[in-house]
């Protein structure tokens, strides 16, 4: 058995882009060797002073590594020092650190950046040293895997410990369509009254991979529910009724399809702490997001203010340094808030005088993510409006703000990403959706369907 661990037994040489996507992942390989180039420890300290988001990373990559080796003497450094095994694991790897700047050229002459360079030259030295045991480059960086693999470097991988899911096409939708007729399809129900509200129980094995409060509609148009209880046996669904949750309206908003009612349904609920609108550009998330935060704020008076806020990547060169306070340096990133309040307002006489007087009596306020750290929102609903560009840390610690009676308000969409560290399947969009899908307190809805023109309908499916 020992002896076939041995055979099994990986080495995983790491790149910098891992330790600053997630700084503990040399503690992520269970049984298996994780080895650090010198050039990466060099490349973390010249990151780790920067004024940028990555350079906090860099400093708890730093501290994490410190901790693992503070008590290792130079000789255990070279033989390798012992990794922190979890609980459930009695065999851990070993972290090395190697001086890559001492190793001979593998391949003379190999192009692009020399860090590059040093940290492949590192993964082919141990390639030819260690044979048979497999020797693996683990990077993000695309072209550094290419040319890795030019190299003649066997195995090439990118990090996916921290990946829910391969690829963002079967990302969790937040309702499940039944084909032609929901009655059709379940044939034994049990219903029960309360009140006004109609909730029905079916078997398990009609829907065994249900979610709490995901919504079900069918394709015939005649039912909507959402499910409210899970057990081994049946399943408890609220009857919402497709024509009225059709009927649902917010600050004069109704929705075009049944996607946007499930979702101002979701936003209208007190009960949902956190609600998750995904969908392409021009569905609506914006305008019903904040139609319905108006409606809880001004009309039925649950909540004492809305905040603004989404993170500020640029798709083009920077226009420089923005005068003014905070709210007005925030300003153009939040033009589809003004956008949406201009469109619930564009019937009214004065159409700009209604935005001012409804944005200081929601008491709307517009904040950068840069300073949510160290807040506790209370009473208050959150916008985050372009969350696809933030990763899962920058979206735990908003998450983690939000107070007692905070309701928390996340829309974005996965194929405008504008983050140069990020995809769809690592953004934290993604991330919050798969955790946060068998959570009572939170649904996500994805708004397929209504887009704002035929222009943006062409474009969205040809270019």
């Amino acid at each position: 058995m020992a002896r076939r661990r041995a055979k099994d037994k990986k080495i995983y040489v790491l790149d910098t882009n891992i330790l600053l996507h997630e700084p503990f992942a040399f503690l992520n390989f269970q049984e298996h060797d994780v080895v650090i180039p010198m050039t990466v420890l060099e490349e973390l300290d010249h990151i780790k002073d920067k004024h940028k988001d990555v350079s906090r990373e860099a400093r708890i990559a730093i501290r994490a590594l410190e901790d693992v080796l503070k008590d290792a003497s130079p000789e255990e450094m070279l033989l390798g020092v012992a990794l922190p095994c979890h609980l459930e694991e009695k065999n851990a790897g070993h972290l090395f650190i190697i001086n890559d700047h001492h190793i001979s050229d593998q391949i003379p002459g190999l192009p692009g950046g020399e860090n590059d360079h040093l940290i492949i030259n590192t993964a082919l030295f141990l390639q030819r040293e260690k044979a048979p045991t497999k020797v693996i480059l683990v990077t993000k960086d695309i072209n550094m895997r290419l040319k890795a693999k030019g190299a003649g470097l066997k195995l090439v991988e990118d990090y996916r410990t921290d990946q829910l899911i391969d690829d963002v096409r079967f990302l969790y939708k937040g309702y499940y369509k039944f084909s032609g007729d929901f009655w059709s399809v379940v044939k034994d129900c049990r219903t029960h009254n309360e009140g006004r509200d109609t909730y029905h129980f079916v078997p398990r094995s009609v829907l065994p991979n249900a979610y709490l409060n995901e919504y079900l509609i069918d394709e015939a148009e005649t039912f909507a529910g959402r499910v409210l209880e899970i057990n081994e046996q049946e399943i408890k669904i609220l009857d919402l009724g497709f024509e009225r949750l059709m009927h649902k309206h917010a600050w004069g908003i109704h929705p075009k399809n049944i996607y946007q009612a499930m979702a101002l349904n979701a936003l209208l609920d007190p009960d949902m702490d956190l609600v998750i609108l995904t969908g392409p550009a021009g569905c609506g998330k914006t305008l019903i997001a904040l139609a319905a935060a108006l409606e809880l704020v001004i009309e039925k008076g649950l909540y004492d203010k809305v905040i603004v806020t989404r993170n500020t990547p640029e798709i083009a060169e920077s226009i420089g340094f923005l005068p003014g306070t905070e709210e007005e340096k925030m300003a153009p990133w939040l033009a589809a808030i003004t956008d949406s309040l201009e469109v619930l307002h564009k019937t009214d006489e004065h159409p700009h005088a209604s935005v001012q007087y409804i944005m200081d009596k929601a008491n709307i306020q517009f904040k950068s993510v840069n300073f949510m750290r160290g807040r506790s929102i209370q009473n208050a609903i959150v916008l985050l409006d372009e969350c696809q560009n933030l990763s899962a840390a920058q979206l735990k610690t908003i998450i983690t703000r939000c107070g007692e009676g905070t309701k928390l308000i996340c829309s974005g969409n996965l194929s405008q990403i504008d983050s140069n560290y990020l995809t769809a399947v690592t953004s934290g969009l993604t991330y919050i959706v798969e955790r946060f899908k068998n959570f009572e307190g939170s649904t996500t809805v994805n708004l397929n369907g209504v887009v704002r023109s035929r222009l943006a309908s062409f474009a969205e499916a040809n270019l």
